[in-house]
């Protein structure tokens, strides 16, 4: 455990911020992302830029949640198409379909920052994904994309009390993932799959229910839900229309995982993968704080600053 308090965190990542005269982050609209964008937009004013990669793997509601966002910390917000899906060693879903598709995103993104003349890309990874199977921070490393929350040694828990201090909607917003991680590693990724999932989803979330995901087994669609919404879950009425929506959307089949939601649950078809790289191995590399002892208490205190007409999207 990190011996850093939660102010000496904020004043490493205002320092890694700082290092940069021009900042792009990799935006998804998530809990992360959005604290690392509206301290980056807090810092270095209008020179810190968000750009969003969107395909089929992103859901429509997470998409348009995020230019929404942007707009409201005032930030020039770029949509780049990216193009997953017409690459066979991702959609072949592979245990290595994260690095692929982080390599393809990124790269994308750079090229489109490279014309802007934007040189400094930054993902919201943070100590939590260090833990679990994450081969997109290989490709995130390989192509230079800078990991300041990492840098800063925040927890999860850490970037969700600095978003409820600094009064970010998105401080309680459920951990969310792309479309391809319902689906079990060696079974195709289809567009077909893909709308089946955003579509069961979007049924779940219309009847209230957070912390979730529809696991994608062919005809077969698996809920995975918090033990305490079983219940309500299986109330007749809303297990009715479960059963209606998710036949209609297309599935022959629909279950209950007993064990509840559990986050990288298909990690475990994979057997003993090789992890990310140790928390001490990677802040060993990455982390010099030989320069953050000048900074301001409290570097992250006071308003926003918020123009929604400076900010700019992308058609």
């Amino acid at each position: 455990m990190s011996s850093l308090t939660l102010v000496d965190k904020q004043r490493i990542l205002h320092n890694r911020i700082s290092d940069h005269e021009r900042l792009a982050v990799a935006y998804s609209g998530g809990v992360d992302s959005t604290l690392l964008l509206a301290v980056a937009a807090r810092i270095l004013k209008g020179n810190a830029v968000a750009v969003t990669a969107v395909s089929p793997l992103q859901p429509t509601s997470e998409v348009q949640s995020a230019f929404k966002i942007a707009r409201s910390l005032g930030v020039k917000h770029y949509r780049v198409d990216t193009r997953e899906m017409t690459h066979d060693e991702f959609v072949s879903n592979s245990r290595d379909r994260c690095y692929v598709c982080k390599r393809i995103i990124f790269s994308d993104i750079l090229k489109t920052l490279e014309k802007m003349g934007v040189t400094s890309v930054a993902h919201a990874a943070n100590m939590d994904d260090l833990k679990d199977f994450r081969p997109g921070l290989k490709a995130a490393e390989e192509l230079a994309v800078l990991s300041p929350l990492i840098d800063a040694e925040m927890t999860k828990a850490d970037i969700r009390e600095l978003s409820r201090q600094m009064g970010l909607p998105t401080w309680n917003k459920p951990s969310a993932a792309c479309l391809a991680s319902r689906i079990p590693y060696g079974t195709p990724i289809t567009e077909d799959a893909l709308g089946k999932i955003e579509a069961a989803e979007n049924v779940l979330k219309s009847l209230g229910f957070k912390g979730f995901r529809v696991r994608h087994h062919g005809e077969t669609a698996k809920i995975e839900l918090r033990p305490a919404d079983f219940s309500r879950l299986m109330s007749p009425e809303r297990r009715l229309v479960v059963v209606s929506e998710f036949r209609r959307i297309g599935y022959a089949y629909i279950t209950l995982d007993l064990e509840g939601y559990t986050q990288g649950a298909l990690n475990r078809l994979i057997g003993s993968p090789e992890v990310s790289p140790p928390v001490s191995a990677w802040l060993g590399k990455h982390v010099n704080r030989s320069n953050d002892q000048n900074v301001d208490d409290n570097p992250m205190e006071g308003e926003y600053d918020r123009n929604p007409d400076d900010g700019r999207v992308a058609d």
